[in-house]
Protein backbone atom coordinates (compact mmCIF):
# COMPACT_ATOMS: atom_id res chain seq x y z
CA UNK A 1 0.00 0.00 0.00
CA UNK A 2 2.96 2.34 0.69
CA UNK A 3 3.86 2.20 -3.06
CA UNK A 4 0.41 3.14 -3.68
CA UNK A 5 0.37 6.35 -1.42
CA UNK A 6 3.62 7.62 -2.66
CA UNK A 7 3.39 7.48 -6.30
CA UNK A 8 -0.48 9.71 -4.95
CA UNK A 9 2.11 11.65 -3.51
CA UNK A 10 4.23 12.55 -5.98
CA UNK A 11 1.16 12.97 -8.76
CA UNK A 12 2.30 15.24 -10.80
CA UNK A 13 6.36 14.39 -10.47
CA UNK A 14 8.16 13.72 -13.94
CA UNK A 15 11.49 13.94 -12.99
CA UNK A 16 13.48 10.74 -11.60
CA UNK A 17 13.18 6.94 -11.34
CA UNK A 18 10.70 4.54 -10.39
CA UNK A 19 11.24 0.82 -10.07
CA UNK A 20 9.43 -2.00 -11.36
CA UNK A 21 7.71 -2.99 -8.04
CA UNK A 22 6.59 0.53 -7.48
CA UNK A 23 5.21 0.55 -11.33
CA UNK A 24 3.39 -2.25 -10.94
CA UNK A 25 2.26 -2.74 -7.48
CA UNK A 26 0.41 0.90 -7.96
CA UNK A 27 -0.69 -0.67 -11.71
CA UNK A 28 -2.01 -3.40 -9.23
CA UNK A 29 -4.11 -1.63 -6.95
CA UNK A 30 -5.64 0.12 -9.77
CA UNK A 31 -6.69 -2.95 -11.44
CA UNK A 32 -8.23 -4.28 -8.08
CA UNK A 33 -10.18 -0.60 -7.34
CA UNK A 34 -11.24 -0.41 -10.79
CA UNK A 35 -12.84 -4.01 -10.52
CA UNK A 36 -14.24 -3.02 -6.79
CA UNK A 37 -15.67 0.24 -8.17
CA UNK A 38 -17.23 -1.72 -10.80
CA UNK A 39 -19.35 -4.26 -8.95
CA UNK A 40 -20.08 -1.13 -6.73
CA UNK A 41 -21.25 0.90 -9.75
CA UNK A 42 -23.34 -2.21 -10.98
CA UNK A 43 -25.04 -2.32 -7.45
CA UNK A 44 -25.98 1.51 -7.61
CA UNK A 45 -26.91 1.17 -11.21
CA UNK A 46 -24.52 3.62 -12.43
CA UNK A 47 -22.81 1.61 -14.89
CA UNK A 48 -22.98 3.36 -18.31
CA UNK A 49 -23.21 0.20 -20.81
CA UNK A 50 -22.68 2.58 -24.05
CA UNK A 51 -19.05 3.18 -22.69
CA UNK A 52 -18.03 0.16 -20.23
CA UNK A 53 -17.55 2.04 -17.47
CA UNK A 54 -19.28 2.88 -14.38
CA UNK A 55 -19.30 6.82 -13.42
CA UNK A 56 -17.37 6.34 -9.92
CA UNK A 57 -14.77 3.95 -12.07
CA UNK A 58 -14.46 7.09 -14.46
CA UNK A 59 -13.83 9.23 -11.81
CA UNK A 60 -11.72 6.91 -10.07
CA UNK A 61 -9.51 6.88 -13.65
CA UNK A 62 -9.53 10.63 -14.14
CA UNK A 63 -8.38 11.19 -9.98
CA UNK A 64 -5.11 8.65 -10.62
CA UNK A 65 -4.30 9.80 -14.19
CA UNK A 66 -1.91 12.30 -13.86
CA UNK A 67 -0.44 10.22 -10.94
CA UNK A 68 0.05 7.38 -13.62
CA UNK A 69 1.28 9.74 -16.14
CA UNK A 70 3.77 10.86 -14.06
CA UNK A 71 4.88 7.10 -12.73
CA UNK A 72 4.79 5.87 -16.33
CA UNK A 73 7.43 8.54 -17.34
CA UNK A 74 9.74 7.88 -14.09
CA UNK A 75 9.81 4.03 -14.90
CA UNK A 76 11.04 5.26 -18.64
CA UNK A 77 13.58 6.94 -17.08
CA UNK A 78 14.93 4.04 -14.77
CA UNK A 79 15.19 2.22 -18.23
CA UNK A 80 17.17 4.89 -19.42
CA UNK A 81 14.55 6.09 -21.93
CA UNK A 82 12.53 9.96 -22.36
CA UNK A 83 9.21 9.94 -21.30
CA UNK A 84 8.56 10.88 -25.02
CA UNK A 85 8.52 7.31 -25.30
CA UNK A 86 4.78 6.84 -23.56
CA UNK A 87 4.00 8.91 -27.14
CA UNK A 88 4.42 5.22 -29.01
CA UNK A 89 1.50 4.47 -27.54
CA UNK A 90 -0.48 6.28 -30.44
CA UNK A 91 0.57 3.27 -32.54
CA UNK A 92 -2.58 0.65 -32.36
CA UNK A 93 -1.09 -2.70 -30.43
CA UNK A 94 2.77 -2.21 -31.31
CA UNK A 95 3.29 0.84 -28.98
CA UNK A 96 1.06 -1.05 -26.45
CA UNK A 97 3.10 -3.85 -26.52
CA UNK A 98 6.67 -2.20 -26.82
CA UNK A 99 5.81 0.10 -23.41
CA UNK A 100 5.06 -3.31 -21.74
CA UNK A 101 8.75 -4.42 -22.69
CA UNK A 102 10.02 -1.30 -21.74
CA UNK A 103 8.08 -1.39 -17.93
CA UNK A 104 9.53 -4.60 -17.75
CA UNK A 105 12.65 -4.22 -18.73
CA UNK A 106 15.54 -3.81 -15.06
CA UNK A 107 16.63 -0.36 -14.26
CA UNK A 108 19.82 0.81 -15.89
CA UNK A 109 22.69 -0.11 -13.48
CA UNK A 110 23.89 3.00 -11.77
CA UNK A 111 23.32 6.52 -12.34
CA UNK A 112 21.65 7.92 -15.32
CA UNK A 113 20.40 11.01 -17.04
CA UNK A 114 17.54 10.78 -14.84
CA UNK A 115 19.04 10.49 -11.25
CA UNK A 116 20.27 7.91 -9.16
CA UNK A 117 19.58 4.05 -9.38
CA UNK A 118 16.46 4.30 -6.84
CA UNK A 119 17.82 0.50 -5.92
CA UNK A 120 20.59 1.35 -4.95
CA UNK A 121 19.39 4.20 -2.87
CA UNK A 122 17.09 1.63 -0.88
CA UNK A 123 19.69 -1.44 -0.36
Amino acid sequence: MNYYLDVLKKYAVFSGRAQRKEFWMFALINVIAIYVLGFIDGALGTWIFASGFGLLSVIYLLAVFLPMLGLSVRRLHDTGRSGWWLLISIIPLIGAITLLVFYCLDSTPKENQYGDNPKEIIS
